[in-house]
């Protein structure tokens, strides 16, 4: 008897034991640590060529207040290289570059910096232009052994690119040198290029000189614009973006409910006078929603950087892809 006792008090005390260390229950999980909220928001502002959306939002302070109420101070970086864009996004000290180049995105995703694309910021094939002076120059094909000047691996050299492929020929075919904007519409008012790359308000100055548009991205290129954030970002604060992507259709609406305001702002923020601005508008689709077709014509710029020595590795463009609805 002495010894059914002791050995039902050894099984009572060792299952004692084992309830204390969790026997008879599922062991709690230690919870992840949830993410700090944040303080600051840091987006990009860029009204260039003419980003009507940014400029609304600046006016009318959209997002500002939208973010005020959460006691997040929301500051805007001037960053116009989308270069320097995806490095800030890399580094951590930018978290939603606002209207990011295809082609600057896909470089860096190619180059291993985390990058994800949450929405399209705007398509504008008619705004982005191969201009000339010259009245010999009628097509493409003209070019060949010409002088172009423009930026180098932007959607305007793709646009050349393209082009020049449609005529069977490429971009070894010209003297090309890379120029900002501005500068290649001096080049080929002064005489010094044949042909440049030019978009936005510059269009119009080139025109109002004398120049005129040989080809633009329609059938070739639709220039497409990004939303992108930090992969790190988009993990550990999604409800931020979905504000923030909420806050931008506010500013889409203002767009259609008050065009002619819109205009408005964008004329004061830009220099343009408002017949400029829209005259210009419609070249633009801001619509957010990543399309079948914007797939494509990322996956061509992709062809595009790798044919032409920009891009080293190829990606899966659609594992860059994470559109928030």
């Amino acid at each position: 008897m002495k010894k059914i006792f002791a050995l039902l008090l050894s099984l009572v005390t060792l299952c004692a034991l084992m309830l204390a260390a969790g026997c008879g229950g599922s062991e709690k999980k230690a919870e992840a640590p949830k993410a700090q909220p944040v303080k600051e928001l840091r987006v990009t502002y860029v009204k260039s060529p003419l980003n009507i959306p940014s400029i609304v939002d600046k006016f009318n302070q959209t997002t500002v207040k939208g973010f005020e109420k959460d006691g997040t101070k929301v500051s805007f970086p001037v960053i116009t290289s989308g270069a320097k864009q995806t490095e800030a996004l890399a580094a951590g000290s930018l978290d939603i570059a606002s209207c990011l180049g295809g082609t600057s995105a896909i470089l860096a995703a190619s180059n291993g910096v985390d990058v994800k694309v949450v929405g399209i910021y705007s398509r504008a094939p008619k705004a982005f232009n191969i201009m000339v002076r010259d009245p010999a120059i009628k097509t493409a094909a003209d070019l060949k052994g010409k002088r172009v000047v423009g930026p180098k691996g932007t959607i305007l050299h793709q646009i050349l690119a393209a082009a020049l492929a449609k005529e069977k020929l490429t971009l070894n075919d010209v003297q090309f040198r890379s120029l900002g904007i501005p500068a290649s519409v001096n080049a080929l008012l002064s005489g010094e290029a044949d042909a440049a790359l030019v978009a936005g308000a510059d269009v119009l100055r080139a025109q109002r000189a004398g120049a005129r548009v040989l080809a633009n991205g329609e059938g070739l290129v639709d220039a497409t614009i990004v939303i992108g954030v930090s992969g790190k970002f988009l993990k550990e604060h999604p409800d931020v973006l979905q504000k923030y992507l909420g806050l931008h259709q506010e500013n889409l609406k203002f767009m259609k409910d008050q065009q002619a305001k819109a205009y408005e702002f964008t004329a004061k923020e830009t220099g343009l006078e408002p017949d400029d601005v829209k005259l210009m508008a419609p070249w633009y689709d801001f619509s957010t929603a990543i399309t079948d077709k914007d797939i494509k014509d990322l996956e061509a710029t992709q062809e595009f950087l790798m044919a032409n020595g920009m891009q080293k590795k190829k990606i899966d463009i659609k594992s860059m892809l994470a559109e928030m609805k």
